[in-house]
């Protein structure tokens, strides 16, 4: 992480498996602002630039190589500056919708999900490629309000760190933020990150694994596939729950030693069974792929502004009937992580599930009904927290979303949970046509009502 890092690296094991997913639509990760007024667009242009400065990753290049069918990052040694689009002409119809300026937020959002920059990458006969982040700024007519898009590939930018750079450039925007140049470089790749011994399997376990993975994912069941084959889009749907209903869900986790995303789960488990009507003694077996931040348990330590993908996944299945009690269910599901971890899975089986995920890519038809469906549900064993201030209110901030698109390889529903002024907020992110919005708004009001009804004081 020295100023010495070389300008160009190929790109490593977990970053592989996101440029393979994101062409076909998995892994374009979202950052979207709603300001009340139009943003100063010559200082947001400036800000964008420090903030690139500031981290060299968004500088890169990402290439592809057919010859050797490999990807590489490369920071050009005079990078052009980013350039903020400002389309004159909304990119769809269904942008506007006067009355509401938070559909027409959400729908913007679903816009930029599925605006891929990297489709080219499918190609196998020419040298490609692309930049790694896109900067849109979006008028909603008829509204005054203003739509500002950070879409960036996620082999670069995970949750954590999209967090960290919304900070820096609203701390900037503010003039309240200073460039931190500290020679981040282009970084390095997670696995070459992990502490010594912790990440090593011997080779006959790994295909084991690997065939236990493989063999058991034919035996989870999941939501009902509206549309079968290989979805085209990804869609958007919010949970959100109110200060005092949060606090309740909060201190009900931290009173019985769990996390968040194992009561979430939970709700989301119980929800799906619900969901098909059987009688309460019928079984179903559900997969859960829970994404872990190591930045702190790697070697060297990594903070939020090291700028990559430092996140590693762990699935897990969980045998549910009806009629289960959420707390007991989701304490099953938390301490399945915490053992797991406690084994160093995270680390080991690392390798294992990137290979899993490209195959599943190349070979659609080993999922269920071709749909891509690797697991129910993804969640983040940590929320985001954040709160706004009195300087997001003076630039008209009013709202803030980040997610990432799926109708590639990847779940039913991924949730993006984030605690934002004491509420929980959560973007909840689908495929389709292999789901269909009225199936997963039912779907996730479903889960609200479980975790409200969890936590009504007896």
């Amino acid at each position: 992480m020295s100023a010495q890092s070389p300008s160009s690296r190929p790109v490593g094991g977990t970053e592989y498996s996101w440029c393979r997913a994101v062409p076909g639509g998995t892994g374009i990760t979202v950052l979207s602002l709603l300001f009340s007024t139009p943003p100063n667009l010559p200082h947001l242009q400036s800000c964008i630039h420090k903030l690139q400065s500031s981290h060299p990753l968004l500088q890169s290049k990402l290439i592809f190589n057919p010859s050797t069918h490999q990807f590489s990052l490369h920071t050009p040694s005079n990078p052009p500056t980013l350039q903020l689009h400002t389309p004159s002409n909304p990119p769809t119809l269904q942008l506007h919708t006067p009355s509401d300026p938070l559909q027409s937020f959400c729908q913007t959002i679903e816009h930029e999900l599925n605006t891929n920059s990297w489709t080219t990458f499918n190609k196998p006969d020419q040298v490609t490629e692309a930049d790694v982040m896109f900067v849109t700024c979006y008028r909603l007519l008829g509204q005054e309000k203003t739509v500002v898009v950070l879409r960036v590939h996620t082999a670069v930018c995970d949750r954590a760190a999209a967090a960290c750079l919304l900070k820096e450039l609203l701390g900037l925007y503010c003039d309240k933020e200073t460039v931190k140049e500290e020679g981040l470089g282009l970084g390095l790749a997670v696995e070459d990150c992990v502490p010594a011994g912790k990440g090593n399997k011997p080779f006959w376990l790994r295909g084991k694994d690997v065939i236990g993975y493989s063999v058991n994912s034919f035996r989870f069941s999941n939501l009902v596939v509206k549309e079968s084959g290989v979805p085209d889009s990804t869609r958007f749907v919010r949970l959100k729950i109110g200060v005092e209903e949060t606090d309740r869900i909060l201190n009900g986790c931290k009173s019985k030693g769990i996390k968040l995303f194992a009561l979430l789960a939970a709700a989301g488990f119980i929800a799906a069974h619900a969901s098909k009507n059987f009688p309460d003694e019928k079984w179903e077996k559900y997969s859960l792929a829970t994404l872990i931040d190591c930045r702190s348990q790697l070697d060297p330590v990594l903070s939020d502004r090291n700028i990559g993908f430092y996140h590693s996944a762990l699935i897990n299945s969980h045998d549910v009937k009806g009629g289960e009690d959420i707390w007991d269910l989701a304490r099953r599901i938390y301490t399945t992580l915490a053992n797991a971890k406690n084994n160093n899975k995270h680390f080991t089986d690392m390798a294992d599930l990137n290979f899993l995920m490209c195959k599943a890519i190349d070979n659609p038809g080993l999922t269920p009904s071709s749909s891509l469906r690797t697991s129910l549900l993804s969640v983040f064993e940590d929320p985001l927290i954040e709160n706004t201030n009195q300087l997001h209110k003076e630039i008209g901030l009013l709202d803030c979303i980040g997610c990432s698109s799926v109708h590639s390889v990847g779940p039913s529903l991924a949730i993006f949970d984030t605690i934002r002024d004491g509420e929980l907020d959560c973007a909840c992110v689908y495929p389709s046509p292999t789901h269909s919005r009225e199936q997963m708004q039912d779907y996730v009001d479903h889960m609200k009502k479980i975790l409200l009804e969890a936590c009504v004081p007896q």
